[in-house]
């Protein structure tokens, strides 16, 4: 009996339940989600009606239950994945394999890093089939797909190649720190972390996107004046206004505000500027606007902040027990370092308990979305951020009729339905 009340065992037993636990949630959501919209699949709402055809509907019906069966195996194939990894002793097959060959020639920090970037590359692989489904036969199916097999395995590529200058050394640093910033090694990586984080909001915007899209400035000249007009209004500034060619890789329509400081830019999807007219380019932007103004990003930002601060002291804590490893199917290392293991275990294991706080956070996010809309009323046209809203709806073929509570659970923008009620009740 006094196995039972080992930290190790009650880790795994802990860990397990919560896995089968979340696994029967998603499943259970996913199967209200596949039902609700298939049984009102036959009628466009009442409300929509004069705005919505029958066979986009329909369509967009078809290609929600299509997604939710693909994204039911993707469930399980991760929840399998994810015990393979830990409890079944995946990692540790890994880690073995890697120490052993690495860490007698190139050191204790190359063996560390060759683990973390072997996982990665395995972990891409494993989950490149279900992408590669979605795209081609999914995406490509319902006609939103434009990428070619040539563009995806250069976009995998550029991936590789940016996350490896970029991720290993962040990696590093961090763990380097884990090994020589004493006890409270968790509070300088966090601000290492932090650090990053800002940095890529200036990078992204000039450095990273262009190496996988096109940016051209805005050409419509009356389009401009009227998105410079709105700024101004808004008491916002950018460096420019840029069109992106999203339209090479799909058909789906965007558009967003991005950087920091200096680096601040309005992007178009090409796509959008092709299906809205003006006014509800003007709406939609106005809408992006709003969470600059009501400080969403800022207050987006400060709770990312304070969550990873407390995940890293809790992995600062969780580090220093063997039971931490050996609960979650690892054996630490007796004559290497154990932090890159540490980092990779966290990781795996952390999103499985995490996931039962998703309906708050996807509470906020459309608490955001509302704000967001009201602003958008208040400085264009109502009308207009309606009738983007229905188009991009019906071009995106998003459902018209969600599970309410699957909404509740994941959405993080509100169901159109409810976005129009409160346009036009307020």
């Amino acid at each position: 009996m006094q196995i039972l009340h080992e930290p190790a065992y009650v880790l795994s037993l802990v860990f397990s339940l919560a896995l089968i636990a979340s696994l029967l949630v998603k499943f259970w959501l996913a199967t209200r989600q596949l039902r609700h919209v298939s049984v009102r699949r036959s009628s466009v709402p009442a409300r929509f009606a004069q705005h919505v055809g029958l066979a986009a509907h329909q369509r967009a019906a078809d290609y929600t239950l299509t997604k939710g069966r693909l994204g039911m195996v993707g469930m399980a194939l991760g929840s399998a994945l994810l015990l393979g990894w830990t409890l079944l002793g995946g990692l540790e097959a890994l880690n073995v394999a890697v120490r052993d060959t690495v860490q007698p020639m190139l050191g204790d920090m190359a063996y560390q890093l060759a683990l973390l970037t072997a996982f990665a590359l395995i972990a891409g692989l494993l989950d490149l089939p279900l992408d590669a489904f979605s795209t081609f036969r999914i995406e490509a199916h319902f006609g939103f797909n434009r990428t070619t097999w040539r563009l995806y395995a250069f976009d995998l590529l550029k991936n590789v190649i940016v996350g490896a200058l970029i991720g290993l050394p962040i990696a590093a640093l961090i763990l380097w720190l884990m090994n020589a910033a004493g006890a409270f090694w968790w509070l300088w990586a966090w601000g290492v972390w932090m650090g990053f984080n800002l940095l890529i909001l200036v990078l992204y915007p000039t450095v990273i996107a262009p190496l996988f899209n096109k940016f051209e400035p805005l050409a419509d000249e009356s389009l401009r004046v009227r998105v410079q007009a709105l700024m101004a209004r808004c008491g916002l500034s950018a460096k420019g206004l840029f069109v992106m060619d999203g339209s090479k890789r799909s058909s789906h329509a965007n558009a967003y505000f991005t950087g920091l400081g200096a680096a601040k830019r309005v992007v178009f999807f090409d796509t959008l500027l092709t299906k809205l007219n003006p006014g509800e380019v003007e709406a939609v932007l106005a809408h992006e606007l709003g969470h600059f103004k009501h400080h969403h990003v800022l207050k987006r930002a400060v709770a990312m902040f304070v969550i990873s601060l407390l995940g890293f002291a809790l992995l600062g804590w969780l580090s220093r027990h063997e039971w931490f490893f050996t609960g979650l199917g690892v054996q630490p290392n007796l004559d290497a370092p154990n932090d890159a293991l540490a980092l990779l275990l966290f990781a795996l294991a952390l999103p499985v308990f995490l996931y039962f706080g998703s309906p708050l956070l996807a509470q906020l996010s459309r608490r955001h979305e509302f704000e967001a809309d009201a602003y958008a009323c208040a400085l264009s046209s109502s009308t207009d951020l309606a009738q983007a809203l229905l188009k991009l709806h019906e071009d995106n073929a998003a459902t018209l009729t969600p599970d309410p509570l699957y909404a509740q659970f994941y959405y993080s923008h509100p169901p159109v339905s409810e976005r129009l009620s409160a346009l036009q009740n307020g």
